[in-house]
């Protein structure tokens, strides 16, 4: 099952690959939630998923217990009223400085599927900036939305980072991380950040939670580029390479493959 949403890091593309690595638990850990296409292609007992970013993480808040009522109150904004320059600037406007959770939850949702390329960008304010994309009949994704909301029924959402997500780690989990990925340059600049904030310095940080996880018996996998920088971080992990189209490029003729990687720390490699 796809995603509702179209964001960043979508894992729709290696998903076959990873599910094999991804061993029987009692229950997963996601510290960057994001599209959520891991949880809803997998079938755990339970889920702990959390996420940096919060109207991200109260969309599903209210999905999860709402159901068709949110679902219903999300349709309103699909209609071709709406769908203008003019409109979407307006709810723009509007998400970007509304207080209320559950109208900022149904229009981040409008905004996804009317912005250009589908892209969920916002700056270091917090807001939404992404520009209007005119597309004919923007997908109402309803079907998704339901299949979310009986799915979710497994699930506990959290807001907050890696590390306030990973504190809850305990016996019997199995945790996969899917931070903002590194760039694809060979050099290691630890002043980097990600179009996301995520600097190489936390990617560090995250390698030595993960090791520290593992040391107690709890498998970790972390999703990433194929970098001298990502292989040297992860040293110590079981390291799975391949080969994935990604959308690397806002321009269709500019996509191109690229190296992506699994590190798997589990007790016998964590030292």
């Amino acid at each position: 099952m796809k995603s509702f949403l179209k964001w960043a890091g979508n894992k729709h593309r290696i998903l076959d690959k990873l599910k094999i690595y991804l061993p029987k638990a009692d229950r997963l850990i996601e510290p960057f939630l994001g599209s959520a296409t891991v949880f809803l292609n997998t079938n755990y007992p339970i889920y702990l998923l959390g996420d940096n970013n919060l109207d991200l993480i109260q969309l599903y808040k209210y999905l999860q217990k709402e159901g068709q009522l949110f679902i219903d109150y999300c349709r309103f904004f699909f209609n071709e009223n709406f769908n203008t320059a003019e409109e979407f600037y307006r709810l723009r406007r509007l998400f970007n400085d509304c207080k209320e959770h559950r109208k900022r939850a149904a229009l981040l949702l409008y905004l996804n599927k009317h912005c250009f390329n589908g892209l969920a960008r916002f700056n270091r304010k917090g807001e939404f900036n992404t520009p209007f994309s005119y597309y004919k009949n923007p997908y109402f994704p309803e079907r998704e939305m339901q299949y979310f909301h009986q799915h979710a029924r497994k699930a506990e959402f959290i807001h907050g980072d890696f590390l306030t997500t990973l504190k809850n780690v305990k016996q019997g989990d199995v945790v996969y991380c899917d931070p903002p990925y590194v760039g694809l340059s060979k050099t290691s600049n630890f002043t980097h950040y990600t179009s996301e904030g995520f600097s190489h310095i936390q990617q560090m940080t995250l390698a030595k939670v993960a090791r520290k996880i593992a040391s107690k018996g709890i498998q970790v996998i972390i999703s990433n580029h194929d970098t001298e920088f990502t292989r040297d971080i992860y040293k110590g992990a079981t390291i799975v390479s391949f080969v994935v189209q990604r959308n690397i490029s806002s321009k269709g003729t500019e996509r191109k493959k690229a190296k992506e990687l699994l590190a798997i720390f589990s007790y016998k490699k964590a030292h």
